[in-house]
């Protein structure tokens, strides 16, 4: 059991590891109370991902739509001047918002 894993709902989270100017590879972990399932997501600054992970088909699209706001805000950050890929993006959704 990680620390990660919560009591209800689930956590989403994206770790970078590794990245190129305008895209990132991240690994992808989904924790319910119950289960825990990995994948990968790659990430384009144009806003598209990639998301392959076998897990319910809730729970991909959620980790699907953090991908999609990692990605659509990159171009916006390194326009800024700040790092577009960050290391590491993690959610909770609770029950009845898209948790288990």
């Amino acid at each position: 059991m990680s620390d990660l894993t919560p009591t209800e709902g689930a956590r989403f989270l994206l770790e970078r590891a590794s990245e190129a100017a305008d895209r990132a590879e991240y690994r992808a972990t989904i924790y319910t109370p119950t289960e825990t399932f990995a994948g990968t997501a790659t990430l384009v600054d144009d806003g598209s991902v990639v998301v392959a992970i076998a897990a319910p088909a809730d729970l991909v699209d959620m980790v699907t739509m953090l991908a999609k706001l990692t990605a659509r805000a990159a171009a916006k950050k390194r326009a800024d001047g700040m790092p577009p890929w960050p290391a590491r993006v993690l959610r909770w959704r609770g029950p009845g918002r898209g948790g288990n």
